[in-house]
């Protein structure tokens, strides 16, 4: 891998994970530590991370978590219209899985006006928000917090899902390919979001459309096990015929 290749990955663990130690980097990367160090310290200059003693962090945990809010990573008008267009899916009195991320917390602000819902998540803001309803039941999936998407991940979260079967999960992702299938900056989230998918009765991939054919670091797979993928008019027709073929509904919001 270049080393500019390897820098954006690190970038983009560190945004999805807040934090990261360079021996968790060496060992992913394959790299030698010295070589990790280097890669730090330059995305410390370009003022994306901040290097602590073993590790890093990304520099826009602290104010966003102290507002209980997500970074802007762009894209912000189509994340609205999919998490809008996604909420018309849910009725009144649903079991429902909401993951988290940007888009699964807009499409949350849409659902305030429902009642009776049963919802799990691992996302704190969303659970926050939508417990503050007196009639919904918010069950909290447990694990190692993850500053940048306000969320709690991995495998001690598992037992919450054990024996769990909901109607409907609504489901972040990182990118998506139809030979990959699902991807993401990095392994912590991978146990987690299968365990999700064999929960639900039907699933909702919410990616908006410059994650489309976008692959990362850590691949889930799974693609056949995503009903609905609700994306914006950035998706040409043809895409959406080679989803349809493989078995994917695209609704556009």
């Amino acid at each position: 891998m270049f080393q500019e290749q390897r820098r954006e990955k690190i970038l983009q663990l560190l945004q999805e994970n807040g934090s990261c130690r360079v021996k968790e980097l060496k060992e992913l990367f394959n790299v030698s530590e010295p070589t990790v160090r280097q890669d730090l310290e330059a995305l410390e200059k370009s003022n994306h991370i901040t290097r602590q003693h073993g590790g890093a962090y990304i520099n826009t945990i602290s104010p966003c978590s102290q507002m209980f809010s997500l970074p802007n990573r762009g894209h912000e008008e189509e994340k609205e219209r999919i998490g809008k267009k996604a909420a018309q899916f849910v009725k009144d009195g649903d079991n429902i899985i909401l993951d988290s991320g940007s888009t699964v917390t807009e499409m949350s602000r849409h659902l305030m006006n429902r009642k009776n819902l049963n919802i799990v998540t691992n996302a704190l803001n969303i659970a926050m928000q939508l417990g503050m309803e007196p009639t919904n039941s918010v069950l909290v999936i447990g694990g190692e917090f993850k500053p940048p998407t306000l969320s709690l991940t991995g495998e001690k979260g598992l037992a919450t899902l054990t024996d769990l079967y909901v109607e409907k999960l609504f489901l972040a992702t990182g990118g998506f390919s139809l030979e990959a299938g699902l991807t993401y900056p990095g392994f912590s989230d991978i146990t987690l979001k299968r365990a999700m998918i064999s929960s639900a009765k039907t699933v909702y991939l919410l990616a908006d459309s410059s994650k489309l054919e976008k692959v990362l670091f850590a691949s889930l797979g799974s693609e056949e096990r995503i009903d609905y993928l609700i994306t914006d008019s950035g998706i040409s027709k043809e895409y959406c015929k080679r989803l349809e073929e493989a078995g994917i509904h695209t609704i556009i919001a």
